[in-house]
């Protein structure tokens, strides 16, 4: 195992983003989970209450991530209660409990003691035009070769009740498994009520313990404004089980413990049916939608959820007990117990003890639509509340004598129709003017079906189920699930004048397993449509965007996004854990691009058009006169150069400085002012010598000279 620190580089547009989005709890350390397609943010007091990170509703739990504003998550809560405890100080409460989330920050309550990130790999090196290029700032503590997982953030506090709790968050990259994140949870009375190492309470018995979990769904960021402001915190959420042993339900095949969610009716908008959200009319107030997005696609299609692996029968039987969680509930989101929650308000604690044990109750989704056609429903999911409702489920209550501890582990994931199907679908049903009856064709893996609107909507239940099963046959297998190929570390995407060059390195040692690298490639924005262009052996390592393209090349003034995946071969997939045969692919967020590559100035026609910009450059000028972009100011450009040539700069007296190779076919090259022993130059006047390198042009070898001038 080998430990280090890695140092984050932050693009200058992202940096401002982050400061304008200022954490609201900035005492507290927070991580991403991100290298699959659910993406999702963890703090270090053990809950991710609203706005805990941004000051926004809507943050968390992105899937599919690589589109922009998937976010469906509004809260979460952590809840520890226990009867009979008495404090340091002596004082006793009949019950006990202490919060983080949905709205209370925990502080006081929560003392983190650690929060890290381990990684399976180093985070690989994507650059575009020189420049890191990544949607989300990675800090990783620790490289592991054998982490299961392919992340794991381990994070431990100590609470006012003298439990000390450490979850492992666990996230896959193998595509079959990459839209689920796994955490374990252990709960142990360590007698420890703060932040230091003396015990407290040594000898207290934590009785009747309740582990209480909400999830406040909000099905999804990007249609808020479409459908409506209200959506944004939930009110519209469906929210229904499995697995709660309630004899009305008796017959249902799954028998996984599990909460989910969807969009469900918002009584209020009325242009049509908006079960998945088909965007018609796109409402662009957040920047959530652009005003061209018309088709009808449908923008929340998402199934969101969460289901149980295990809960301990007790200290002493680490064995999973099919009774828990004993409370299996809903809350509503704007309850007066889910705000201002007070450690010491006797009263008020007893009434949060109550709820944590309110057993399980009737499904929220069936008090809103009791025949169970959700698919039909217009009923009003909020039930007359101002905020909707929250899953809940309640652990135990488990007594733990000092030292003991009880073990409970969670799969949270997303699933739904494909991007694809959700476009069509959605197509289809604006071109027959919210034809509610419509039946809809759409084929998936070579069988055509034709659904409803709503119909299609609802069998994004089932790819969720599908989910859960696989994060429960992850676990059941010791995660021993297949491992895809090794991530290429570094690559590298630079446009040049005659196409886009592409490079990318991998270790020699792994090329035997796998069969080769596929390229993808998108235009005009990083969310769109990605195409296969490239196939590539397992030692090449270079590509070519261009002309000679079979998809087509690069066309100039588009912006084009790329991704590289290393391909396994099939004989590895082992078929643990529900995954399907064939070869594996590397996650594509290990070496996705997020930012733009584009042809750049085609190479001049003549030496003689060559031109130095800014000459003179002067070091505190503005106005025009300087650079003003991502790569900073001090450079110079050397514009309409041949698509192969040498630069070489040497100071007034002729002693050479620098050289530039220029090979990637454009017809600009730039130079940041340093030596080729690094350093600054000073002011003065400079000399470069162009020489044409390029075979093709009756300029081949013809040499320029131009001056310079630099005022540092």
């Amino acid at each position: 195992m080998v430990k280090f620190m890695r140092t984050i580089l932050v693009p200058a547009l992202l940096l401002g983003m982050l400061i304008m989005s200022a954490p609201v709890q900035a005492q507290f350390q927070t991580n991403w989970l991100s290298v699959g397609s659910l993406h999702n943010w963890y703090i270090s007091t053990g809950a991710e209450r609203e706005h805990g990170l941004v000051n926004r509703q809507q943050y968390g739990l992105r899937w599919p991530a690589i589109y922009q504003h998937q976010d469906s998550q509004a809260a979460k809560a952590l809840w520890i209660g226990a009867r009979n405890w008495t404090d340091e100080r002596g004082d006793n409460f009949p019950q006990k409990v202490i919060h983080v989330g949905p709205r209370v920050s925990g502080a006081g309550s929560i003392f983190p003691l650690e929060m890290r990130m381990v990684s399976k790999y180093e985070e690989p090196d994507v650059l575009v035009q020189g420049i890191p290029s990544f949607q989300l700032p990675v800090d990783i503590d620790e490289i592991d070769p054998d982490l299961p997982a392919d992340r794991m953030i381990i994070n431990r506090f100590n609470t006012a009740l003298g439990v000390t709790v450490e979850r492992r968050i666990m996230q896959f990259s193998n595509e079959f498994h990459d839209n689920y994140h796994i955490t374990e949870y252990t709960f142990t009375n360590t007698g420890n009520v703060n932040e230091t190492d003396a015990v407290e309470l040594p000898n207290q018995t934590v009785e009747d313990m309740m582990i209480y979990l909400q999830w406040r769904y909000s099905v999804n960021q990007s249609t808020r404004y479409t459908i409506g402001n209200a959506t944004g915190w939930g009110i519209n959420t469906m929210i229904d089980r499995r697995g709660d042993g309630l004899p009305q339900h008796a017959g249902e095949q799954e028998q996984f413990r599990a909460q989910f969610a969807w969009h469900g009716r918002f009584p209020d908008f009325t242009a049509y049916h908006n079960l998945g959200a088909p965007i018609w009319t796109p409402n662009t107030v957040g920047g959530f939608l652009a005003a061209s997005d018309t088709t009808g696609r449908l923008g929340a299609y998402q199934f969101v959820g969460n289901v149980v692996l295990h809960a301990d029968t007790s200290p002493a039987n680490p064995a999973d007990d099919p009774q828990q969680p004993s409370t299996m509930s809903q809350v509503g989101s704007d309850d007066i117990l889910n705000s201002a929650n007070d450690p010491f308000n006797i009263a008020r604690m007893q009434r949060e003890y109550d709820l944590m044990r309110a057993g399980r109750t009737t499904r929220h989704a069936w008090i809103v639509e009791p025949t169970g056609d959700f698919a039909a429903s217009n009923a009003n999911p909020s039930l007359g509340t101002s905020g909707g409702w929250s899953a809940a489920n309640g652990f135990g209550p488990y007594t733990l004598q000092p030292g003991e501890s009880v073990r409970i582990v969670l799969a949270e994931g997303a699933s739904g129709l494909s991007r694809d199907a959700a476009n069509r679908i959605g197509n289809a049903y604006k071109l027959a003017a919210g034809d509610n009856n419509l039946q809809i064709p759409y084929t998936i893996n070579g069988q055509t079906v034709s659904l409803t609107k709503n119909q299609w909507v609802m069998t994004g239940r089932d790819s969720l189920f599908q989910t859960f099963n696989r994060a429960i046959a992850n676990y059941n297998s010791g995660y021993n699930i297949p491992r895809p190929p090794v991530p290429p570390p570094v690559f590298q995407v630079v446009g040049g004048g005659d196409g886009i060059f592409l490079d990318w390195e991998y270790p020699s040692a792994e090329e035997g397993n796998i069969q080769g690298f596929e390229i993808y490639r998108a235009a005009n924005q990083v969310d769109s449509t990605y195409r296969l262009i490239h196939t590539a052996a397992p030692g090449d390592r270079f590509f070519q965007d261009g002309d000679a393209t079979p998809a087509g090349g690069p066309i100039r003034g588009r912006d084009y996004y790329y991704y590289i995946t290393a391909v396994g071969l099939a004989a590895q997939n082992t078929g643990e854990g529900l995954t399907p045969a064939g070869p594996l692919r590397s996650s594509r967020y290990y070496t996705q691009t997020y930012d733009p590559a584009r042809l750049q100035r085609p190479a001049g026609d003549s030496m003689g058009q060559i031109v130095i910009v800014p000459n003179p450059y002067i070091a505190n000028a503005r106005g025009g006169l300087v650079f003003d972009d991502r790569r900073g100011s001090d450079r110079i450009a050397f514009y309409e150069i041949p698509r192969r040539a040498k630069i070489r700069i040497y100071t007034e007296l002729g002693e050479h400085i620098f050289t530039i190779d220029h090979t990637d076919g454009s017809g600009d090259s730039f130079w940041d002012l340093y030596t080729e022993s690094r350093q600054k130059v000073v002011s003065g006047v400079y000399i470069a010598v162009i020489e044409n390198l390029d075979e093709n042009s009756p300029e081949f070898g013809k040499q320029i000279i131009k001056k310079f001038v630099i005022v540092i």
